[in-house]
């Protein structure tokens, strides 16, 4: 009895598509570093149009369906800076603003869950409630 050759991607559609998709998410991801931004700045890729036209690609990600399995939120807020020339280049020539980018990052993170400032939000929901 012979065993069948596993799947190969191009022979089952659905398997590319997953590999395609997984890889997709993994880049994605991955641009939520702005070390990374700058080293592709650096190298010239987010200058390059078909690499532009592969961000706007990307957008889908940003649709809930796929949203979802995206782990690190700053991901699609960068991949929606990255559609605009001007971050591009920002990311390019500044190192302040990779770092201040770096910064704004871990604040997010830092405090995102502070029950502090969980608590002051729910207390101003409560207090614009009251005062409608």
């Amino acid at each position: 009895m012979t065993t069948p050759a596993p799947a190969t991607p191009s022979a089952d559609p659905e398997a590319a598509n997953r590999a395609r998709f997984e890889l997709e998410l993994e880049f994605v991801q991955a641009l939520a570093n702005p070390f990374y931004l700058h080293s592709l700045a650096q190298q010239n890729i987010l200058e390059q149009p078909t690499f532009i036209n592969f961000l706007k690609y990307l957008l889908y990600f940003k649709e809930k369906d796929c949203a979802r399995f995206i782990h690190y939120p700053h991901a699609l807020h960068h991949l929606e800076l990255l559609q605009h020339a001007q971050f591009r280049t920002a990311m390019k020539k500044d190192e302040m603003f990779r770092e201040y980018l770096n910064q704004q990052q871990f604040e997010h993170w830092r405090t995102w869950k502070d029950p502090a400032k969980l608590n002051a939000n729910s207390e101003l929901e409560d207090m614009q409630k009251q005062q409608e």
